[in-house]
């Protein structure tokens, strides 16, 4: 290559390589329905240091077989290896390992700020291919909701995220706490910040004020409703939507009547310090604050709250009546299904990755996930003008994995055109039930087995030397003991 330049032979050689690894044909089946929204850049060898050599797990076939290994809920790193294994067989290409060793290390070297820049990619071009009638009288309305997940019983995750003290070591997990915002308009997890579960949620909140542009909407529950956070999102010029904490808050005696449900009130600003808050920050805030109550009933059957009060900042009782905030706070609610689908239908409820760098990468492919399948559901609600709060996250996921692989075996571009326009149709069509005032309570069905706890670390356990024992003694023991008898 160049004879006539030595010196250039292997910086062109170097960028001739990367533009091949970023425009080659596609191998995974998740990268011939998802890729339309990855810049091919984002995905190809590194100049220099890890994914910079063409190996037999190189950085674009990692990241697809990653994603669907996340899709797959549950799959192990075998069966990830056996998918990538037969999709490379099938193009020609060379053939990963068969040890999971590889693939591992390969995963623990994805670059983390590529994969921010590919979740920040695919939330700014949902949010560019929104509509005015997406938002909520023209607001863009980020809501906020926390929760927490396990992961691997490790020294090193242990020591970034501690079990609870009450419980003796090696009985518990380690317990990550995540506070997230998310798009109303699109359904998307736009950004989060994690911790250790003694973290406040107010204090990871912080980290996320940057996110926020002037007239954005901050959506939350009581959990989140703090004359700090009020000062913060005046300051900053955002508003916000809260649901009121404390009996004195509340309080309907107190500022001036705008209507029965209405009151125009000043929140004094707090004489302690807050924890979360920093004293440079605290001090720049104003002294007292004009918010306004809103009383709003919730006449759904089968919901246990009534009554809602909320304090927002949005002080025109004309434009945002309380019907409109009630209706807001309702959708709030339905935001709340983003986590479960998170935690439940990508069992992301307990991380399986050994060390916090891997534990942060396997959380941004269930992110990348998450949003790749709602980026489906919005295209297909526009096409097919259906309601995005009505569309099945499972039935999606589910319609993703399967017409991925027949996108990938599709012969010219008029079949794979066929192929993306009836995903979108069956996506549309598989709509959630509408079942108003239906109650689903919290219970299981399924009994547990009778198994004894751990109550100390499992190298000291030992396994009861007689079973009966400890059925006897056991609350399941007139049901479950066991007979003696032959």
């Amino acid at each position: 290559m160049t004879p006539d330049f030595p010196a250039f032979s292997n910086l062109l050689a170097t960028r001739l390589h990367t533009l091949r690894s970023s425009t080659a044909s596609s191998v995974h089946q998740f990268e011939a329905l998802l890729g339309r929204w990855i810049a091919p850049g984002l995905l190809s060898q590194a100049d220099e240091g890890p994914h910079s050599r063409q190996r037999r797990w190189p950085l674009r076939l990692v990241f697809w077989t990653f994603c669907w290994q996340v899709a797959q809920a549950g799959a192990s790193c075998r069966e990830a290896i056996r998918q990538a294994q037969a999709l490379c067989l099938t193009a020609g290409q060379r053939i990963p390992p068969d040890t999971t060793s590889p693939y591992c290390q390969a995963r623990g070297a994805l670059p983390q700020e590529r994969l921010e820049q590919i979740h920040n990619a695919v939330v700014a071009e949902a949010e560019q291919a929104t509509s005015q009638a997406d938002l909520w009288q023209g607001h863009r309305v980020l809501a906020v909701d926390g929760t927490t997940v396990t992961a691997a019983d490790t020294p090193e995750n242990q020591k970034s995220f501690p079990q609870q003290s009450v419980q003796a070591p090696g009985c518990g997990f380690p317990i990550l706490r995540i506070v997230a915002l998310m798009s109303l308009a699109t359904g998307m997890l736009v950004q989060w910040t994690l911790g250790p579960w003694r973290s406040s949620e107010l204090g990871l909140l912080q980290r996320l004020w940057d996110l926020f542009n002037p007239g954005d909407v901050l959506l939350g529950d009581r959990g989140f409703c703090s004359w700090g956070i009020l000062a913060q999102c005046q300051q900053r010029h955002v508003h916000a939507v809260l649901r009121v904490r404390g009996k004195l808050r509340a309080d309907f005696r107190r500022g001036k009547r705008l209507s029965p449900h209405e009151r125009l009130v000043t929140w004094s600003k707090p004489k302690e310090l807050p924890r979360t808050i920093a004293s440079r920050q605290w001090k720049k805030l104003p002294e007292a604050l004009m918010l306004r109550l809103v009383r709003c009933r919730v006449d759904i059957p089968g919901f246990r709250t009534r009554q809602v009060i909320l304090v927002t900042s949005l002080l025109d009782r004309v434009k945002y009546p309380p019907s409109s905030l009630s209706q807001l706070y309702l959708r709030r609610w339905a935001m709340e299904l983003t986590l479960r689908s998170l935690k439940t239908t990508l069992q992301m409820e307990h991380l399986s990755c050994q060390n916090p760098q891997n534990l942060d990468r396997e959380m941004r492919m269930h992110f990348l996930v998450h949003n790749f399948t709602r980026r489906l559901m919005l295209e297909a609600a526009r096409r097919h003008r259906a309601r995005l709060d009505r569309i099945s996250f499972a039935g999606s996921l589910a319609v993703a994995r399967r017409y991925a692989e027949a996108l990938l075996q599709a012969r010219s571009a008029k079949e794979r055109s066929a192929l993306i326009q009836e995903l979108f149709r069956v996506i549309a069509v598989d709509l959630v039930p509408d079942r108003p005032g239906r109650r689903e309570p919290r219970a299981v069905k399924r009994r547990p087995k009778p198994y004894p706890r751990l109550m100390r670390h499992r190298s000291r356990f030992r396994e009861i030397s007689h079973q009966n024992r400890y059925y006897l003694n056991s609350i399941f023991g007139p049901k479950y003991r066991k007979s003696s008898m032959p």
